[in-house]
This record gives structure tokens, C-alpha cells and sequence, in this order.
């Protein structure tokens, strides 16, 4: 029986791990669905959003999970009528495709509010705000009835997916949110501005890595370790 409980308590161990940490994060992400009162209305645009998009609403957010393994995940934010007057971190519903800041007293938006917002494809503003990334960022830019409508998120890169100019040579352009973007080394290329061709050299790099961690863990251990006391062998009287 002892033997079963030791088999088992590993087991328990990682999932009430897992549990933590999905709870936690649940809780990290979800926050901004509280950033101001009230809950999604079923008439608003996103409400009719997340209706369509079978997903459900919690606060402010409307959520959604793709399969069963993966936590739902914020696909749109309606944050109107919360007295916003600065919008600079909004990065916990970076997954969002739809988002509204309408009717918000709104002074100034950060440049890099958005960034990472690569499924982002609707957006409702004040009409005195412009789009995040400027309108040439955005398929389509209408303003009506006191609001700001940017719809259609360009790619900033080029539509191929190949070398781009916006990248250095032998890497390829990913976009990352509204006039964001990202470089990554193409295929065989590696190192600084991926001027390296060739497999990146993975035994090179980490094994002398891992042989100078192994060694420093190997003095610590010797010189940090409690000093031991003579033992004493014998038979005492008595005893």
C-alpha cells in the first residue's frame, strides 16, 4: 500500500500543479474583463460578435476556447463607456479580433498598445482618434455617428511570405499587430542579422554550456555541503 501512495503522490503533485497554474492564469488574463463595471450587451457589436462566434461572455470580454485543451481565450473586448482617457497596456487580450473603445474621453493611445494584436480586425474609436498604425494599416476606415471604424487589419509584410524589405537579407517578415512586425532567419540561416548559413550549431553552443553549469554545480555542492563529524564505532555499556 505504501508503495501504490508513493506512485501516486507524483501524479498529484503535477495535477494540482497544472490546476494552479491554469487557475492563476485564468485569473492574470481574465482581469481586464473587469477593468471597468457592466458586462458585454447582447445588442453591442461585440455581443453580436460573440454571439456569432459561439463564444461566451464574461464582464467585458467575450471568450472562446478552440478545442478542449487550450483555456479559453479573449476574442473580443468592449471597454465603451468606461472613462478612458489613456490606453497604454491592453496586451492580456492580445488575441482579441474585435475590440471597442468608442464613447471614452480618450487623450492618448500608445504606440505599442496593440502590438502583438495579429488577429485584431475590427476596431471602434472615438472619431477623433485615428486607427492604431495609421490608416494604411487597415483595409477600410469610416467614421460615423461619432465613431471610428477601422476594419480589415493589413498584413504589414508582404502578402508572399517571402524576403521582405523590412527585414534584413536571408530572413522572413511576420506581421505583429497594426504596422508591427517581426523577423525571423530563414530556413539554414542563423546568428546575428542571420548572416550565418548552415544548421545553427546546437553541440557547440549548449555542450560547453552545460559542461561549465555541470562543473560549477559540482564545487558548489563540495564546498557548501555540512562538514561531517567522525563516527565512532564500538559497543557502549549499558546501552
Amino acid at each position: 500500500m505504501k508503495a501504490g501512495c508513493s506512485q501516486l503522490k507524483p501524479a498529484v503533485l503535477i495535477l494540482v500543479f497544472n490546476l494552479c497554474f491554469y487557475g492563476s492564469y485564468q485569473v492574470t488574463d481574465l482581469q481586464i474583463c473587469e477593468l471597468c463595471s457592466g458586462a458585454v450587451l447582447n445588442g453591442t457589436a461585440v455581443g453580436r460578435f460573440c454571439s456569432s462566434s459561439a463564444g461566451r461572455i464574461e464582464g467585458r470580454c467575450c471568450l472562446r476556447n478552440d478545442n478542449t485543451s487550450d483555456p479559453e481565450h479573449i476574442i473580443g473586448l468592449d471597454l465603451s463607456y468606461c472613462s478612458l482617457t489613456h490606453v497604454e497596456d491592453l496586451h492580456r487580450a492580445s488575441t482579441a479580433v474585435m475590440i471597442d473603445l468608442s464613447l471614452n474621453p480618450i487623450v492618448n493611445i500608445s504606440e505599442a498598445a496593440f502590438q502583438g494584436f495579429i488577429e485584431l480586425n475590427y476596431m471602434i474609436l472615438p472619431e477623433d482618434i485615428f486607427c492604431p498604425g495609421g490608416n494604411t494599416s487597415w483595409e477600410k476606415v469610416e467614421v460615423n455617428k461619432g465613431n471610428r471604424f477601422c476594419e480589415g487589419q493589413k498584413d504589414t509584410c508582404n502578402q508572399t511570405g517571402q524576403l521582405s524589405m523590412n527585414c534584413p537579407e536571408n530572413s522572413l517578415c511576420a506581421s505583429y499587430g497594426p504596422s508591427f512586425f517581426e523577423c525571423s532567419c530563414a530556413d539554414t540561416y542563423h546568428g546575428y542579422k542571420c548572416l550565418r548559413e548552415g544548421e545553427f550549431p546546437l553541440l557547440q553552443v549548449f555542450a560547453p554550456l552545460g559542461a561549465s553549469t555541470f562543473v560549477m554545480s559540482l564545487l558548489l555542492w563540495l564546498t557548501q555541503r555540512p562538514p561531517q563529524g567522525p563516527r565512532c564505532r564500538g559497543s557502549f555499556p549499558g546501552l
